[in-house]
């Protein structure tokens, strides 16, 4: 009988102890997550809603203004991917961890 409780016992104390080491990581990726995200959508995300705003007020564009917009969305496509893809990786670890 000893045996068995000291058995619970022991499994419960690492029981708790994964928890709360889990607990731990998943606050240390959410706070990483949180750290990086600022920079990222003044960067990056933005930018790229003022054009949606200005086409939602009608404004209309002509061929070069549309083709000087497109050619800085994808510099700023390529400038970005790297930190999107960082976040991505962060929210995947994230929900790895809470499962």
């Amino acid at each position: 009988m000893r045996i068995v409780a000291l058995s619970l016992l022991t499994l419960w104390t690492l029981t708790i102890a994964g928890c709360q080491s889990k607990a731990a990581k998943v606050k240390e990726l959410q706070d990483q997550y949180n750290a990086e995200y600022p920079a990222y959508a003044k960067e990056c995300v933005d930018p790229e809603t003022a054009g949606a705003a200005r086409m939602l007020t009608g404004e209309k564009l002509t061929a070069e203004q549309m083709a000087t917009l497109e050619a800085k969305k994808m510099e700023r496509d390529a400038r970005c991917k790297p930190q999107a893809d960082r976040l991505a990786q962060l929210q995947k670890e994230i929900l790895a961890v809470q499962q």
